[in-house]
């Protein structure tokens, strides 16, 4: 009897150690974001239209035909007249770049939005215990998350990471990578800062594959600050609720955004034609991850019965109800023909790409940035309510795709950097107000003379 109720004993004693075991392992796999800051350059570096056309001339090695492709794609591109560019590029350097000129810009955006959220938010940088930064295409030694730290003089047990060459989709991988040190870090504070160098990378060859990333990217860059602390909940303004990394390895997939030298040797970013496919398999498996997490279980089997009765029938893939667990979707602004195939893909309306459009719009594709002014704008339009769910979702070079889903855990009404400009959108519309000046460029000039023999000096949109 008394051995009976011994291992009774043990056995109660080890069922409550694990319930413990549990608890302590949910309680540490908290992720609060308690704040977060974009960067906005001073107006000395805003670049239009105009601006652009005056850069591109300068570029002697493209022909009549790569330039009027150029133009047209610049004009096409849904980027609006007041993003910001590099001082260098500005200047007339973008082909001889210092290495001063890659730490200044990065130091702009990175000590800006830092000092801004350590200004706000009520944590010093001597609380910091975990940093993450995500910069693609820069990597200077020492580390970028080691100038952040001597710069704030933060603990000498701060746990850092410098993320390169993951690009634009870095961001949510430094917020994946702080949600796992969770786990092990009880009540830490954590920062995720995420930019990327664009001045040392102008691509000045004249091959259209790879020109695409001139015309898109733009300076900007984003510090998020989190937090597992439970006695700091009342005062974050997002729980993370899932998070799910997708890397494919095939060869296709791999060279579907690639950084190479052109047939000249000018390095740039050769997009490949088999990016949308990478790019709708990346999303696939992704989203096989993390919906279940996320939407409600009739849903998900719903979708199972219709995908598997379509596919006997030999019918159209149906869309899954993204809607019915998700209120606000932050896709990546990496360019017009990213929002529009991720809106296809989810079934997203236009009101629920606004966001996206706008900053790509307003602030160009920042990279890894870039999500959190699309999430700046839904608070500054006082779209994010208590105990609605926000999904981010990107794409990157690799092929990756990562995303998260945030809970809002109190109404949210903040401009931040949209403060200036945000009662201007969105605008009665995004035509390029050099689209008709572009028409007449193309009629009256580019069909009678050749580039190279026309006084690039004189031209001036």
């Amino acid at each position: 009897m008394e051995t009976i109720f011994v291992a009774a004993l043990v056995s109660l004693m080890y069922a409550i150690l694990n319930i413990c075991r549990y608890l302590h392992r949910k309680s540490h796999q908290r992720c609060y974001m308690l704040a977060y800051q974009c960067h906005v350059a001073p107006d000395e570096l805003k670049l239009s239209t105009g601006t652009c056309s005056k850069i591109v001339l300068r570029n002697h090695n493209l022909g009549m035909e790569e330039f009027r492709f150029l133009l047209k794609t610049i004009i096409s591109s849904g980027v609006g007249e007041e993003t910001y560019c590099p001082g260098n590029i500005l200047q007339g350097r973008e082909t001889s770049p210092s290495l001063h000129d890659s730490l200044q810009e990065t130091d702009d955006v990175v000590f800006s939005t830092l000092d801004n959220l350590f200004a706000t938010s009520g944590v010093s940088p001597s609380q910091i215990d975990i940093l993450v930064t995500t910069v693609s295409l820069f990597a200077p030694s020492p580390s970028i998350s080691s100038r952040i730290a001597n710069r704030y003089k933060m603990k000498e047990g701060v746990k850092s990471f410098s993320l390169a060459g993951m690009g634009c989709s870095a961001s949510l991988v430094g917020i994946d990578l702080v949600r796992r040190m969770f786990t092990v870090h009880p009540n830490a504070f954590a920062l995720v800062v995420s930019t990327e160098n664009i001045g040392a990378h102008w691509y000045p060859g004249k091959d259209r594959s790879f020109m695409l990333s001139n015309v898109l990217f733009r300076t900007g860059g984003a510090s998020v600050l989190l937090t597992n602390d439970p006695s700091w909940k009342d005062r974050a303004i997002l729980n993370l609720v899932a998070s799910a990394r997708t890397h494919l390895s095939s060869d296709e997939a791999y060279g579907a955004a690639l950084q190479v030298e052109d047939d000249q040797g000018y390095r740039g970013f050769r997009l490949s034609k088999h990016l949308p496919r990478a790019a709708v398999q990346a999303m696939v498996r992704n989203f096989r991850v993390l919906l279940p997490r996320v939407l409600p279980a009739w849903d998900i089997a719903r979708y199972v019965v219709v995908y598997s009765y379509s596919n006997l029938r030999r019918r159209r893939t149906p869309v899954i109800n993204m809607k019915s667990g998700i209120q606000h979707f932050c896709v990546h602004p990496g360019g017009r023909a990213v929002i529009d195939g991720v809106g296809r893909s989810l079934g997203l309306g236009e009101k629920d790409l606004e966001p996206s459009r706008m900053t790509l719009h307003r602030f160009g594709n920042t990279s890894s940035g870039g999500l959190w002014y699309v999430l700046g704008y839904m608070e500054a339009k006082k779209r994010l309510r208590r105990g609605e769910k926000v999904l981010m979702i990107s794409l990157g070079a690799g092929f990756m795709c990562n995303s998260c889903v945030w809970e809002v855990l109190r109404d949210l009404g903040d401009v931040n950097v949209w403060g200036d400009c945000i009662h201007r959108y969105p605008p009665p519309t995004l035509v390029n107000p050099f689209a008709d000046k572009f028409d007449w460029i193309h009629e009256d000039y580019m069909n009678f003379i050749r580039l190279e023999d026309y006084d690039r000096a004189q031209f001036d949109m």
